[in-house]
């Protein structure tokens, strides 16, 4: 399975010709390493002004509660989207994350797809309940060798992990006994489960994320209430901050991440803001998730202004990608070309900014699995790996080895 392209595993898998595929995606998109040689006259030369800076990371992006599963084995506590989705009604078609991409049984074929698909690193987070299943206290030392294991072996097949410390699930003990993210006991707590967590892997993991989407998980969990813990307080329950607080949140980082999905526009007014937001035309393009409007150059200006405004000397793209109606064809092979597309668009975009000196040092795109997509539960498909969660086969689509390619080259196609 490692020594396969993820193109010539499509090309087995259905009926049309490596030369058919490849007019689906582009000139030259889906040609694995081994065959490029060999097929020069129909493959465009790279030009520099589609390149990536050498050394450029390529990889993909996960969660835990998103593809674990395993919700109650080997010790891991319940987490806070345990609960949210196990109580009717709140998630699309009352689907839950207890089994969800099976990742805790088969992480190591999930590798083998990664390594496949040429990845330099890959993105994951640590379930804090795995690790700390009261939230506090002694840790789980099954729940930690979940995570070793996971880390020696994208090792073990040449990928560098970046680990997320925090990707929303809580642990339910800490919501039930201090009220979670509304009490600075569980802002203690997350330090010392974060310390703990970069003690046993950081000498093998150079880079971690502390926390994903903070606004996401407050403003969806703690105001609109669509989210887990699923409260509407509207900061009426929230912590005040000191001058301690916020000398330690002004700590210099190392780097920074950040998730680019939708454009928002605006233009200048003379009002003191300096500006106003336009809303987007009822007839802007819109991926297959009624909120992803379609802006390719959101991937430009995002890094640009975090370089200009806040001078960060190192950027990832911790999240980029694209919801799907995927379903295989007749052939086996899911046809995503709407997510071929939205790739294009928004690497160019990537591109010209690194081109201009924007210091994007690497770019995960989410995700490798279809998974368990919060609130929407598994009816959004946003992997490049199609799962069947019926029978948990993973098939790689069209996308993938357009992705592949744009690996192998270190540049568009």
């Amino acid at each position: 399975m490692a020594g396969q392209s993820v193109s010539s595993k499509i090309a087995k898998a259905g009926s049309p010709s490596r030369r058919d595929v490849i007019k689906l995606a582009g000139a030259g998109a889906l040609l694995p390493a081994t065959a490029a040689s060999a097929q020069t006259a129909d493959v465009p030369a790279v030009s520099a002004s589609r390149s990536f800076p050498p050394g450029f990371l390529w990889g993909a992006a996960t969660a835990s509660y998103q593809i674990e599963g395993a919700w109650q084995e080997d010790g891991r506590g319940e987490s806070i989207w345990d609960r949210f989705a196990h109580a009717p009604g709140k998630i699309r078609n009352g689907d839950t994350g207890d089994v969800a991409d099976d990742h805790y049984h088969r992480y190591r074929e999930d590798v083998q797809l990664m390594k496949a698909l040429g990845a330099r690193t890959y993105r994951f987070s640590t379930a804090w309940p795995r690790v700390f299943p009261q939230g506090t206290g002694n840790p789980n030392p099954k729940g930690l060798d979940f995570y070793n294991r996971l880390v020696d072996e994208l090792l073990a097949n040449g990928i560098e992990p970046f680990a997320t410390l925090y990707h929303w699930d809580l642990p339910q003990a800490l919501q039930d006994s201090v009220g979670g993210w509304e009490s600075r006991d569980t802002a203690k707590a997350f330090a010392d489960y974060a310390g703990y967590v970069a003690e046993k892997l950081s000498d093998r993991v150079r880079k971690f994320f502390t926390t994903n989407e903070l606004s996401a998980f407050v403003e969806l969990g703690h105001r609109d209430g669509i989210f887990a813990p699923f409260l509407s307080s509207a900061g009426a329950g929230v912590p005040k901050f000191t001058d301690e607080d916020l000398r330690a949140i002004a700590s210099p980082l190392d780097f920074v991440g950040i998730n680019v999905y939708t454009p928002v526009y605006v233009r200048a007014i003379g009002a003191p803001s300096g500006y106003e937001v336009v809303p987007p035309a009822k007839s802007h393009p819109r991926m297959a998730s009624s909120w992803q409007l379609f802006g390719p150059e959101a991937l430009y200006w995002a890094p640009r202004h975090l370089q200009k405004i806040w001078n960060v000397k190192e950027i990832y793209i911790s999240e980029n990608g694209c919801g799907a109606a995927d379903e295989p064809a007749a052939d086996g092979i899911v046809y995503d070309t709407d997510r071929i597309m939205f790739l294009r668009s928004y690497l160019a975009s990537l591109q010209r900014a690194t081109a201009e000196g924007v210091p994007v040092r690497g770019y995960f795109l989410w995700s490798l699995l279809d998974n368990f997509e919060w609130a929407d539960g598994y009816g959004t498909r946003f992997g490049l790996v199609h799962v069947d969660y019926a029978s948990q086969k993973r098939t790689p689509k069209l996308s993938a080895a357009y992705y592949s390619e744009v690996i192998r080259r270190n540049a568009l196609p």
